[in-house]
């Protein structure tokens, strides 16, 4: 299995909010990098889920004829 290649870079705090990674993504990419950081904050207040899942009910309902 190959490894990827990963570059990492060091900014000094003074220098946050000068980069400009962020401005070629569209909302969604951002929201999709931020989602998995969002379920495990959620997992600390409820031991559910944040994820909502489909519903799989199923009813019938059968009248009486007459």
């Amino acid at each position: 299995m190959a490894e990827r290649t990963r570059t990492l870079r060091v900014s000094r705090l003074q220098d946050q909010g000068s980069e400009d990674d962020l401005a070629k993504t569209t909302p969604a990419e951002r929201i999709e990098m931020v989602w998995p950081l969002t379920l495990d904050a959620w997992s600390f207040k409820e031991p559910m889920s944040a994820e909502s899942r489909l519903q799989r009910h199923i009813v019938r309902i059968l009248r009486r004829k007459g």
